[in-house]
Order: C-alpha cells, then sequence, then structure tokens
C-alpha cells in the first residue's frame, strides 16, 4: 500500500485486501507513510492503519477516506478500468502528480521522510520487538525451524547488537 498511495490514482477490486502490516510486524512505517497516508485520507483514518490497529480497509471503506480512487465491479474490470483511465490522463495531458501532494516543493520533504522512514525501518528488523514478534509468529505456526532462529538471534542479541 506504502508504493500503490504514491501513484496518481487507485483503483482497486471489491475484495482487494488493503492493509500495512507494520504494527503485525513489529516494524515502523516506511514508504513515506508515515506523513503520507495522512495526506491523503487524514490523521485519524491513518494512524488506524499504520497503528497498532493495523486497520484493513475494504476496498469502499479506503475509497470513503480517499485512499482509493474507484472500486470496479470485479477483477475483470480493473485493466480495462486502469486503460480507460490512463487513455483519458494521456488525452487530458494530465501531469504526474502524487495523491494527497498539494504543492511540488512537499517531494524533497517526502525524500527526506523516506530516508528517515528507512533507516528505521532497517534498524527495526534487528530491534528486540521483532525477533520476539517473528519468533512468536513462526511458533504459532508450528515452524519450528524459523522460530529457533529468531530465539536464537533474539537470545544472542545483547552480545551481536554491541557490534551495531
Amino acid at each position: 500500500m506504502t508504493s500503490a498511495a504514491l501513484c496518481d490514482g487507485i483503483i482497486a477490486a471489491p475484495h482487494a485486501t488493503l492493509s500495512t502490516p507494520f504494527a503485525r510486524l513489529g516494524v515502523p512505517p516506511e514508504g513515506c507513510s508515515s506523513v503520507h497516508f495522512a495526506n491523503i485520507m487524514g490523521e485519524e483514518a491513518a494512524a488506524r492503519m499504520l497503528g497498532a490497529e493495523g486497520w484493513q480497509p475494504t476496498a469502499e471503506e479506503a475509497r470513503a477516506v480517499g485512499l482509493v480512487e474507484d472500486v470496479v465491479d470485479s477483477t475483470d474490470d480493473l485493466l480495462p478500468a486502469a486503460q480507460r483511465i490512463a487513455e483519458t490522463w494521456v488525452l487530458e495531458g494530465k501531469v504526474r502528480e502524487i495523491k494527497g501532494v498539494r504543492a511540488p516543493d512537499v517531494v524533497p520533504e517526502l525524500k527526506q521522510v523516506n530516508a528517515q522512514e528507512s533507516e528505521a525501518l532497517a534498524t527495526a528488523f534487528l530491534s528486540d520487538e521483532f525477533l520476539s514478534v517473528q519468533y512468536e509468529r513462526a511458533a504459532e505456526k508450528g515452524k519450528s525451524s524459523i522460530a529457533r532462529v529468531f530465539w536464537t538471534l533474539k537470545t544472542t542479541r545483547p552480545l551481536w547488537a554491541l557490534f551495531l
């Protein structure tokens, strides 16, 4: 969703899955979403989607908050709808825009936010929280080998973290 949200628009099928699993994975938001989602759909909806709630709006709910431009009748209608929209944009000479961005001078700010989020995400992949979440998820799914890897990383983290 974070990459899609940086496009000119999103078209969704009625049963589309719209999620940002950051909280579930124990990592911070990325792809400018910590700032950009609020620009698109408001603070409340962005907080619900990016935060602990992990709100996964339906296609219609996503359209209601402004994340999705249009919801087509079926998956088969996605490509024709995208083609129709693209042809209209070409005929109208539409200029590339980032949804929710009101001024071109915001792009450098988004690049800075993305750099900060990328660093936070990279750091999070080595955090105790992330390793714990991954261990628990693997153990719950009966993936004992993977769970052992995350348990080992989590347990030995105080040692190898000295070198980070």
